[in-house]
């Protein structure tokens, strides 16, 4: 479009929830050739209404492909001390770990602020790590070893944008956000396709002008419509991992008029949300296949 003598490219939409869908869909066929039905089990820490909602889909999702579910909910009083709270973590966890039935443990995330996340999630067994944010399977990340459990949503937006085919090779890629959940992962699977990689944050200077360089940009830092049109290159890929509450309205990270400059652009909500639960779902089904078959 030209207005002004201007010209305004309108983003393609990269639908998430379609791929995801279709992701389901491949995963009911691999779900059927396992021999023992899977079990995820989900910790939640007090009563986040986000994080409600999150646990939910998954439930929903996992009730679709016959997996069993389990949520296991803590409460604790404020009057109870924070080495307490994590003993009784670490122990539900434990046994989690040892029971057979169960094939896959996540946290829920974000844990309260007094609760240390990466000592919690450090006790998941490697193995039943759906997330794979344990010390094992994150470093055999860093170091582009196979075997290991790769972090659900990172893993999705790689393929997200293979699918549309994307091509990675030699792109330059800026990372807004150094999260252990998507930016840092995320960063190291961009590398592995050998993209060239800058990752930003709270403590970034001239944050647009690292922006502007990007052939991909992938925004996670919760701030709503963070980014605008001016701090996006023309035609880049614009990946929005925001999920942000404002005024009952769920919007991303990304601002609207950022598709008048984009050449892709994933949405919010129908984006990179429903993308997750599909990966997690399939962390899970590889797990039990791997165990099944003594991998």
């Amino acid at each position: 479009t030209i207005r002004n003598g201007v010209i305004y490219v309108s983003a393609k939409i990269i639908n998430g929830k379609d791929f995801a869908n279709k992701k389901l869909s491949m995963l009911k066929n691999f779900r059927a050739e396992l021999i023992k039905k899977p079990c995820l089990a989900i910790i939640t820490v007090g009563n986040n209404p986000a994080s409600e909602i999150y646990v939910r889909n998954k439930q929903k999702c996992c009730e679709q492909l016959n997996i069993d579910c389990i949520v296991v909910k803590k409460n604790y009083d404020c009057d109870i001390e924070c080495n307490a709270i994590e003993d009784d973590l670490k122990e539900t966890i434990y046994s989690l770990n040892q029971d057979d039935k169960v094939t896959a443990i996540m946290i829920q995330l974000p844990l309260p602020t007094y609760i240390n996340e990466d000592r919690i999630l450090d006790c998941i067994s490697p193995l039943k790590d759906v997330d794979g944010l344990t010390d094992v399977n994150m470093g055999k990340l860093a170091k582009f070893e196979s075997g290991g459990i790769r972090p659900c949503t990172p893993k999705g937006i790689i393929d997200l944008l293979q699918c549309d085919d994307i091509d990675l090779t030699g792109k330059e890629v800026v990372i807004v956000g150094r999260s252990n959940i998507v930016g840092k992962p995320l960063a190291m699977m961009f590398l592995a396709e050998d993209c060239t990689v800058t990752v930003c944050h709270s403590y970034t200077t001239n944050l647009a002008q690292h922006t502007r360089n990007a052939d991909i940009l992938v925004v996670a830092v919760g701030k709503p419509k963070f980014i605008t049109k001016d701090m996006v290159k023309p035609g880049a890929v614009v990946v929005d991992v925001g999920i942000n509450r404002v005024d009952d309205k769920i919007v991303g990270d990304v601002s609207p008029d950022v598709a008048e400059v984009a050449g892709y652009m994933t949405p919010v909500p129908g984006g990179v949300g429903p993308v997750t639960v599909a990966y997690l779902i399939e962390n899970v089904l590889d797990i039990e296949f791997n165990k099944e078959n003594d991998l």
